[in-house]
């Protein structure tokens, strides 16, 4: 496959990150956004060899859009540069956790996986809660060689163990996470041979796949807020 179209639009869109050039290149990016769509129905498809939960998604389902919420932001470039998705059982939302993609030019790509969204406090209790009655099943999965080979967790943090949880706990320094994801960093240079990118980002999410099912364990029954 092919990804250099999308990789051309993208730095295109970067360095003219105006409506006028978007709107002019509109054709650039239906060529380019079916391009990623693409890749995203293969990348669907290696997953789904080892987590056959995510196989009924329509990769068009699963994207995020370029626009830019830019009424709190110093940047008021109008325009993300990146395509993403996040492939799970339910789609793109954010619970149950699944696998993230966004390639982004500039060596700015990466995979990764786990629940990326702070901002459920019910879903931040949950995990917490799910450590600290399985510490050891956490202990195990962070520490394997099949974890440690690609990733370290990553996540908002507070400073301190918050209340209501044990200082001492054997797993203090994650309860003080509000998310728990990783992140595997690809470079423009690995993005160009489309069918290598497949076949690492299919061992990359493989090794992903335990902490995801952790974590989706931790949240079995939540449920989104309504909007």
């Amino acid at each position: 496959m092919d990804t250099t179209p999308i990789l051309n639009y993208l730095s295109e869109l970067s360095q003219n990150n105006s409506r006028e050039w978007y709107h002019a290149h509109k054709e650039d990016y239906k060529s380019a956004n079916a391009r990623f769509e693409e890749l995203l129905q293969e990348l669907i498809l290696s997953i789904g060899s080892f987590d056959p939960s995510v196989i009924h998604n329509a990769p068009k389902d699963l994207t995020f859009k370029l626009v830019r919420d830019t009424r709190f932001s110093h940047d008021k470039s109008p325009y993300n540069p990146a395509f993403r998705a996040h492939i799970s059982s339910m789609g793109k939302l954010p619970v149950p956790v699944g696998y993230y993609i966004m390639i982004k030019p500039g060596n700015q790509s990466f995979l990764g996986g786990g629940l990326f969204a702070d901002m459920f406090k019910e879903a931040t209790s949950m995990v917490r809660d799910y450590i600290v009655s399985h510490p050891d099943e956490w202990d195990k999965l962070i520490h394997s060689p099949e974890f440690t080979t690609y990733f370290t967790v990553k996540g908002t943090a507070l400073k301190n163990v918050p209340g209501g949880y044990e200082k001492e706990h054997p797993q203090a320094e994650y309860l003080k996470f509000k998310s728990w994801y990783l992140e595997y960093p690809v470079s423009d240079e690995a993005l160009q041979n489309g069918e290598k990118f497949l076949a690492e980002a299919q061992k990359v999410f493989k090794a992903m796949k335990p902490f995801n099912d952790y974590l989706n364990k931790a949240l079995a029954g939540f449920q989104m807020p309504e909007r």
